[in-house]
């Protein structure tokens, strides 16, 4: 039996997990496909064009919108974010999962679209704020200002928790991936995920009909 994939959108507060989270879900599963996001931001160090971002400006970002080629985006710290909508409406039509790390705009926006039916939302919390913290200085990967500009804006990405089908709280990172992969592996089973039933249930009531006549 075929069925349809799944967007799966992993969301938290920067520091809480969902990167290494999302990549522990690829490892687990190498068919799953990564939704890479355009955004207008600089690469980091270590990040390649194609492969963590398709790096933009400002200019060509805002007309992908413009012509609805963007199935969601978002401002976060001066730069655009969003995903492509193209290459997802392909994946979840031959059966692919899509994994998307992005905020709660974003999976907002990704659930009230056409493809709503197919969206498995996740929302990863921190234990602690320390711990929060603690994660976001560990890094090294941001000053000391944007780590501060970060925790200012943990709690209002926090207070979406409930907008989520699921919440899982990162305290143990094995936890959290095996409790991650059960949830996937239930959702791929979804009925709507599934167009063949309708078919296969009229088949077998075919079948019983035949034996009863």
């Amino acid at each position: 039996m075929v069925r349809r994939g799944l967007l799966i959108v992993l969301s938290s507060p920067s520091g809480a997990g969902k990167s290494t989270l999302t990549k522990r879900l690829r490892n687990w599963d190498p068919s799953l496909t990564f939704s890479i996001s355009a955004t207008t931001r600089g690469p980091r160090p270590g990040e390649e064009d194609g492969r963590d971002y398709h790096f933009t400006d400002d200019t060509a970002f805002r007309r992908l919108v413009s012509e609805g080629q963007m199935l969601e985006h978002a401002h976060v710290f001066g730069n655009f974010y969003g995903s492509p909508k193209a290459p997802v409406e392909e994946a979840i039509e031959s059966g692919r999962d899509v994994i998307f790390d992005i905020d709660w705009q974003g999976a907002q926006q990704i659930k009230n679209s056409a493809l709503n039916k197919h969206v498995l939302s996740i929302f990863v919390l921190p234990p602690s704020i320390e711990e929060l913290r603690r994660r976001l200085i560990a890094r090294g990967q941001d000053s000391a200002d944007v780590i501060a500009k970060r925790m200012q804006k943990s709690w209002d990405e926090i207070s979406h928790w409930d907008g989520y089908d699921y919440v899982l709280i990162n305290d143990d990172l094995d936890v959290t991936q095996s409790k991650l992969e059960t949830i996937v592996s239930a959702e791929r089973l979804r009925r709507s995920q599934q167009p063949d039933l309708v078919d296969h249930v009229r088949d077998l009531q075919s079948q019983f009909e035949e034996d009863t006549a």
